[in-house]
């Protein structure tokens, strides 16, 4: 080789070197062409494309281009991974830092899995400096995810247990600090900041650790009112961050918004709206506060502190009495949120983004009721009304909608992604026995297939967000002689949306917290079979308080009732509510909901809104009934279900060992009803809901990948609607696994279902279906049924027997459905035909 010969590998180096001696947007943009024409082909020439990228992602983030930055560090941590290089550490100058631009953007799945594997490999090599880091990166996951409960568990061991220098004892603290502060505990959080401060002190680097323990005390002493210390406090963090050099603009304006907190805290508004002007400085290129109020919609992108110092200027607007321009502001906030959701992959992240929004949620409810108060514009509730449901079980809605668009691969890569995230829920549930290395190969392969799926859905075509049609809506009430309530559980106060007779009535359901009580109180009644027989009075005075509270409708010309629940509401009881105390103890007489309304449930306004097809003409019953004989399990009554309900409808009934998961998977998708009779649990906060077949027990997500498409799903079984609750999206439960499977009708149970009860209410339901009763009428008469059968004691019809299952989907039959199409068909015919008459004519 010639001197003059210049190597592809030092022609990247070249060009990273060049870029650093001069770092600015248009090297940026001059360094990413030059990238584009590098076509690597040997390690070293991969690993110097490596080092690049992470050096172009650095910048890209002092720039404030975080979409970029993370895609630039995937990038390069993909390219490590797949050329299986070495002698670089990606862990400092790839993996730390992506994980941390996860967790700004709210992909705390993906920045979990991120700190977990650097972790992993940290451990396995003892570099105790990165074990630590890791550990702090994954308590600041926890506190940004609502977790910040888990961070102190994390951060109090690590201080115990871990051999740690001063300064990580020091930065350890400053956390355990933040997370105390978040979780109210102002005492605690005070003496941990100033022992943090005490331990960084020595140490020059350390001034941006020391600025935030001081800015946290300024928060504590601000929430006390105790404004000169505060402002004190703020005052010494400020002098702790101008030592630090080339200070992220992030970091810049993250001080300014805290000041600007701190300003209206104590009533300063202009100074307030001053800092906050010079947080869109810093964040936004080319922000001018002279053209508007507000930042350019364009000029926004995906960042949390964008969303806080948003959020925080709409309540000062609100204080200036602008609500409108508040409205403004918080329609910016929902823009950067739906960017947010545009980026992330796993469904916890989602539901957690989903979640924060909550409470803006609220303040725009409030807004726009205070605004119908003064205006009297309908509009102003159609909009609080919308803009509730667009926060309705949102990650099911997408994934339902994108399951009929997406290509293959997307389709298998998601598929394969829960898979993995099962295994990893499976191995942990081992506590102290389960394999760390299992767990985190399966974290590696999810990180794969989430950078797979980024990329194919960077190539897609972004699905509109349709709103719900309301004229739409309101003829479907119409045609369905129904009246639709939906709640919205906000922060403060609960909500109700009453639409009926083409109007539209918002109602605020004050003191959410404290009325909130008095439904646990009455959901407890269900908690065991003598709850409500040992207090059959009490029973019926809550009732009938709870009944009022929640404003439900008079009875009606519309007998039919859809109930869109949300927050605790998901786990409630509606038909066996008491519109009017009586002092009966016989369970028939009592004045149950149930009597003035058919009721049935939706997860959103827009799965009642869709016109829901039925797949089968004939009914057929795959049914699932293990029966669990001679065993503590044992499902005595299950037995006399099996025959009942075979007697009436053909089909495949897999019976004790015949039950198995393998056995329901091969025959789900070729029958119009499938009947799971068996034992299922609603898990608890560490466990998630799941059901037991004869051979396994299977997690709420493991049925996500099945392929059904059935009239009906019917879970006979306890606690199918129970899960780990999101106000946002619902339970995470059983049923909710059969949704995500394709079930668009599905009943299922919310408290453990009495074995006995269950056979005699199912055998009733079937003999409904089998008169040729809509699902949705099914169920409301064999309830009726229930309560009317002579042969059953009065014990036995107390409302923890009969109102446990709930039915959510289609109030329509196969028939009723036929019918309206085949009127349709003949509509469109006869116009043609005269049309085609006319034409002659002339």
């Amino acid at each position: 080789m010639s001197f003059s010969q210049v190597t592809l590998e030092n022609k990247i180096y070249d060009a990273v070197d060049v870029f650093v001696a001069n770092p600015n947007v248009e090297s940026l943009k001059k360094l990413e062409i030059e990238e584009n024409k590098f076509k690597a082909k040997t390690k070293p020439e991969f690993l110097a494309l490596v080092i690049l990228n992470c050096n172009k992602a650095y910048y890209e983030n002092q720039f404030s281009l975080t979409n970029k930055a993370i895609s630039t560090y995937e990038k390069a941590w993909q390219l490590f991974q797949k050329n299986k290089l070495t002698n670089y550490d990606i862990t400092e100058y790839c993996l730390k830092p992506l994980g941390n631009l996860y967790t700004i953007i709210g992909d705390y799945d993906s920045a979990e899995n991120t700190i977990k594997q650097y972790f992993f490999i940290a451990n396995i090599d003892g570099n105790q400096e990165q074990k630590i880091s890791a550990i702090l990166n994954l308590s600041n996951v926890y506190q940004s995810s609502g977790k910040s409960d888990l961070a102190i568990i994390l951060l109090e061991k690590t201080i115990k247990t871990e051999k740690l220098t001063t300064i990580q004892k020091g930065i350890l603290s400053n956390n355990l600090g933040t997370n105390y502060l978040i979780n109210n505990n102002y005492e605690k959080a005070k003496k941990v900041l100033e022992i943090s401060i005490k331990l960084l002190s020595g140490d020059k680097q350390q001034s941006q650790n020391i600025s935030n323990a001081y800015r946290n005390l300024s928060q504590i002493y601000s929430q006390e009112k105790k404004f000169v210390l505060a402002n004190s406090y703020f005052e010494k963090a400020k002098s702790e961050f101008i030592k630090t050099k080339n200070q992220a603009p992030r970091k810049i304006a993250k001080l300014f918004y805290e000041n600007a907190l701190l300003l209206f805290e104590q009533n300063k508004i202009t100074e307030a709206k001053l800092a906050i002007n010079e947080v869109y400085k810093v964040l936004i290129p080319n922000y001018s506060d002279k053209k508007s109020v507000l930042p350019d919609q364009k000029s926004l992108y995906a960042e949390t502190l964008l969303l806080d110092v948003l959020d925080f200027q709409a309540a000062i607007l609100l204080k200036e009495n602008k609500p409108k321009i508040a409205l403004e502001c918080y329609e910016l906030s929902f823009y950067i949120e739906d960017l947010f959701q545009s980026l992330l992959v796993y469904e916890n992240s989602k539901i957690i983004s989903q979640t924060r929004s909550r409470s803006r949620v609220e303040k725009c409810i409030e807004i726009y009721d205070y605004l119908y108060q003064q205006e009297k514009d309908i509009h102003y509730l159609e909009k609080a009304f919308l803009l509730s449901e667009k926060t309705k079980s949102t990650v099911l809605k997408n994934y339902i909608s994108q399951s009929r668009t997406i290509s293959t691969e997307e389709k298998t890569a998601l598929e394969q992604l829960q898979n993995w995230n099962n295994a990893i829920v499976r191995e942990q549930e081992k506590l102290d026995f389960a394999d760390i290395s299992k767990i985190n190969f399966a974290i590696k392969k999810q990180n794969e297939l989430m950078l797979l799926l980024k990329s194919i859905k960077s190539k897609a075509t972004i699905l509109s967000d349709e709103n719900i049609n309301l004229t739409r809506l309101f003829q479907k009430l119409k045609k369905d002689k129904a009246t639709l309530i939906s709640y919205f559980s906000g922060v403060q106060n609960m909500y109700s949306f009453t639409l009926q007779n083409r109007k539209i009535k918002l109602q605020k359901l004050e003191n959410a917290n404290q009325n909130g009580s008095v439904i646990r109180k009455f959901i407890t009644y269900f908690s065991d079979a003598n709850a409500i027989l040992n207090d059959v009075g009490g029973y019926n005075s809550l009732g009938n308080q709870v009944y009022k509270y929640l404003k439900l409708p008079q009875k009606s010309a519309n007998k039919n009732l859809i109930i869109v629940p949300d927050g605790i509401l998901n786990f409630f009881p509606f038909e066996a509510l008491i519109t009017e105390i009586d002092t009966t103890t016989n369970f028939t007489k009592m004045h149950y909901l149930l009597y003035d309304f058919k009721i049935g449930y939706n997860n959103s306004v827009s799965f009642y809104l869709e016109e829901k097809s039925f797949q089968y003409q004939k009914e057929t019953v795959l049914g699932v009934f293990p029966i669990f004989e001679n065993s503590n399990l044992e499902l005595a009554f299950s037995k006399k279900e099996l025959e009942n309900i075979s007697n009436r409808f053909e089909g495949k009934y897999l019976e004790k060992s015949q039950a198995t998961f393998q056995n329901f998977k091969a025959n789900a998708s070729r029958f119009s009803i499938l009947h799971l009779s068996t034992h299922a649990s609603s898990g608890n906060i560490d466990e998630p809901a799941r059901i037991r077949f004869y051979d396994l027990e299977i997690l709420y997500s493991e049925l996500y990948n099945l392929n059904i498409n059935p009239n009906l799903v019917v879970l006979s079984a306890c606690e199918t609607g129970l899960g780990k609750l999101y106000k946002s999206e619902g339970a995470m439960s059983v049923a909710r696994g059969f949704q995500f499977a394709g079930a668009k009708n599905i009943l299922f149970s919310l408290w453990k279902v009495n074995d006995y009860a269950t056979s005699v209410f199912m055998d009733k339901f079937y003999k409904n279906i089998d008169k040729g009763n809509s699902y949705f009428e099914s169920n409301h008469q064999t309830k009726l049924d229930f309560l009317n059968d002579e042969s059953i004691s009065n014990a036995k019809k107390s409302p923890y027997y009969w109102s446990a299952m709930v039915y959510y989907g289609n109030l329509e039959n196969k028939n009723t459905t036929n019918h309206w199409l085949w009127i349709s068909a003949a509509g469109i015919l006869v116009f043609f035909l005269l049309w085609g008459f006319y034409k002659k004519k002339q």
